[in-house]
């Protein structure tokens, strides 16, 4: 299958090199040069616009963090549609407000081409073993289209019915819960650290206690390693957890943990954390209470 991906950041590198081992035609496109380079050592091809992509293309993976990106790379002065065939299938795979789903399916419908609402989860190590969750919604066209890419990048698809913007209300509520657990956590191990516990013995009893959770097991090793290079940057949760909380505006629902958490998430943001690792959050406790972290003077 002729595919383009779109944005070679820990998802989409992922998603890229598992369509090429599994033999499809692919092209990733990415303005960063070391991520370019990256997927080309690899074998892939790679291009810097999106209007370079290659002509015929049957699937368009897009891996870009906003709404905004999303629409630009499509229909942006360098957008990729003038590179797809007729009938081909977009997955948008950015986490993004439902109602801005539905708003790029429109558009892309009257382009002539099909639409996956199709946000995925499992961090860099589901995207490179090719075992991400997809939590997707759209036609049954659009699945059929796109079962090949799906079968190369996922272990999981959540199959959610037609309608678009159900893909992206799942993914929201899948971020506000996770969003709210690399807090806790971030908070929970301070504590410890403040009270005299050693953080690595700390992290081994709670990760065998009912206390623990995914996120405690997944991005507390970040912290006892001292390594903060950003798998997941602490601004994809301020901008994530807006989503949440601008959608429960909406609907007039309160989320007090969730905007508990973003607050902390924005106030990291606001100590310039905001690039580093989601899970050095715990940098705002750090910076209230003096604490020394794990592998820092």
């Amino acid at each position: 299958m002729k595919v383009g991906v779109i944005g070679l950041g820990t998802m989409g590198m992922g998603a890229a090199l598992n369509l090429h081992r599994k033999g499809h035609q692919v092209t990733g496109c990415e303005l960063r040069e070391s991520a370019r380079a990256e997927f080309a050592s690899k074998g892939g091809s790679v291009v810097a616009s999106p209007a370079e992509l290659p002509e015929d293309l049957e699937a368009v993976v897009v891996f870009v963090i906003t709404a905004a990106q999303t629409e630009q790379v499509l229909f942006g002065e360098q957008g990729c549609l003038a590179r797809l065939r007729k009938g081909a299938v977009i997955l948008c795979c950015a986490t993004v407000a439902p109602a801005a789903a539905k708003a790029l399916e429109s558009r892309i419908a009257e382009a002539g081409f099909l639409m996956l609402d199709a946000p995925v989860s499992g961090g860099k190590v589901g995207a490179q073993a090719g075992t991400m969750t997809v939590m997707a919604s759209g036609s049954e066209a659009a699945f059929a289209h796109a079962q090949p890419v799906l079968d190369a990048i996922s272990s999981k698809v959540w199959r959610l019915g037609e309608a678009i913007g159900v893909g992206s209300t799942v993914k929201m509520v899948n971020q506000l819960l996770a969003g709210v657990h690399i807090a806790v956590a971030g908070e929970a191990l301070a504590l410890g650290i403040r009270a005299g516990a050693d953080p690595k013995t700390l992290f081994e009893v709670i990760s065998a206690s009912a206390g623990s959770s995914w996120m405690w097991q997944n991005r507390v090793p970040h912290i006892l390693e001292g390594d903060d290079t950003p798998l997941s940057a602490v601004n994809i949760f301020v901008k994530d957890l807006g989503i949440v909380l601008d959608q429960a505006r909406a609907l007039t629902f309160p989320l007090p943990l969730a905007a508990a958490a973003h607050q902390l998430f924005l106030a990291a943001a606001a100590n310039g954390q905001g690039a580093k690792d989601d899970a050095f959050v715990i940098r705002v406790w750090q910076a209230l209470a003096g604490i020394k972290l794990p592998g820092e003077g």
